[in-house]
């Protein structure tokens, strides 16, 4: 069976098998007319009147057989576009009574898999009775059927002016019930740009205006502390970077910067301070408890091989094994993982410095680790280099950035955690300009290279 299709939700569109099939405006007219009938016959003359707009015409005498046969001709035209056999299902001739005897009229019959209108106005009635989910599913479906004003080419024709009117407001309803219904199941970025538009057609309705300024509030309220966010479609991974504190991401494993001693010692804060992040590690974490601490890095450090030991004339204080930068150690915590990664370097006076090479390099091999270690959770770090390392070739936005493409390098080759989260103090937040990062990621593409996907 031939499959008939009519649009006519924008600019008239009749397929035939799948194809297009072109039609003079006349008949384009004339097809309208016949679906605003909704499956009613129609008299001849009165299709004549009504598309060929002359409301006075006669049907009786010469001008009457004139004006049938100019409505004959459309429609073995259309039947012609139809096709023989379709035609003859769809288009049917009938004999109806008029004044001064029989009338022929012709009925145009379509099932709603074949009318985009009907199928149209199917979906949205459906949608009023249906659970969020499904209603969401059935607007969508029913909006993308949209292409514009209804039955165009009969604009101002009155035959059409209640069909088009009836479907206008069934468009309405829809967009504003959709709206609502992404509301409900709780996704107010599918939300926005529906409103957004409803806003913009209606600049003077408060009930539009109110819904948009509630979906916004949403939206930030859900990011809370974040600042950036981008979710690279192309990978299946987030980029996120948050104002916080490191150790409340409960839902993630956490990554800890090192000096080549794993030095634990936050007393008089001269080897670590306490306010670093491996002082937090020890007193937040481990609860202060240094022994249990260093117990865990020596069992994590058994299978690394030491590069160098320090003689207590030269480093009095600390610890005097050094290991690699761009050592990697997981330390167990319940359900995750923290990764206590060296990206610096302590010299004899105590103090740590790094440089890009290092920071690289410490980068690479805890994705290395993150992989075969991270159990698949996100991976919350902060700055690593930005602060007591003293990484002073970068500044913070490039060190950010670093951290970002090293991420998403690791991340095409291997899947190795679901979202990286930056977390920065409120402090640091201010020393750092992220417009920079932020353009910096949305210049990405999906897969997180450079440029055509972006």
């Amino acid at each position: 069976m031939t499959r008939i299709h009519v649009g006519v939700l924008g600019t008239t569109v009749l397929s035939v098998g799948g194809r297009p099939v072109g039609l003079a405006p006349l008949t384009v007219k004339l097809l309208l007319r016949l679906v605003a009938a909704d499956g009613e016959a129609i008299p001849a003359m009165r299709l004549y009147r009504e598309v060929w707009e002359e409301p006075r015409a006669a049907d009786t005498g010469t001008a009457g057989r004139l004006h049938r046969t100019e409505v004959q001709k459309r429609i073995l035209e259309l039947r012609r576009a139809l096709g023989r056999d379709e035609a003859a299902r769809v288009l049917l001739t009938e004999q109806v009574l008029n004044g001064r005897g029989t009338e022929s009229a012709y009925r145009l019959v379509l099932a709603a898999g074949q009318l985009d209108c009907a199928e149209f106005g199917e979906r949205v009635n459906r949608a009023a009775h249906a659970a969020p989910a499904t209603a969401a599913a059935l607007l969508t479906g029913a909006l993308e059927l949209w292409r514009g004003r209804p039955l165009a080419e009969a604009a101002g024709a009155g035959f059409a002016d209640a069909l088009a009117e009836r479907l206008a407001a069934q468009y309405e309803t829809a967009r504003r019930e959709l709206v609502r219904v992404h509301l409900e199941l709780g996704h107010p970025d599918a939300a926005l740009p529906l409103a957004e538009r409803l806003a913009a057609e209606r600049p003077g309705d408060g009930e539009v205006a109110r819904t948009l300024r509630l979906i916004r509030e949403r939206l930030r309220a859900r990011h809370g502390d974040e600042v950036l966010r981008r979710e690279f479609t192309g990978l299946r991974v987030t980029v996120t970077v948050k104002r916080g504190d490191l150790f409340a991401e409960d839902d993630a494993n956490l990554v800890v910067g090192f000096g080549d001693t794993f030095d634990t010692d936050t007393a008089d804060d001269v080897v670590i301070s306490s306010e670093s992040v491996q002082g937090q590690l020890l007193h937040r974490v481990y609860g202060s408890d240094r022994e249990l601490l260093d117990k865990e890095l020596r069992r994590a450090l058994r299978r690394v091989a030491p590069v160098g030991r320090e003689s207590p004339r030269f480093k009095p204080r600390g610890k005097r094994l050094r290991y690699p930068v761009g050592t990697v150690v997981p330390l167990t915590l319940s359900g995750r993982r923290v990764f206590a990664t060296v990206h610096c370097r302590q010299g004899l006076d105590l103090a740590t410095v790094s440089t890009p090479e290092d920071l690289r390099l410490c980068l690479e091999r805890l994705w290395e680790s993150v992989d075969v270690h991270g159990l698949l959770k996100p991976v919350a770090t902060p700055l690593l280099g930005a602060g007591l390392a003293r990484l002073r070739e970068l500044g913070r936005e490039q060190i950010m950035i670093l951290i970002i493409a090293s991420y998403l390098r690791a991340c095409r080759v291997r899947p190795v955690a679901p979202e990286l989260r930056i977390v920065l103090r409120p402090d640091d937040l201010a020393r750092i300009r992220l417009t920079d990062v932020a353009r910096f990621v949305e210049a990405l593409g999906h897969d997180g290279l450079p440029g055509e996907n972006a």
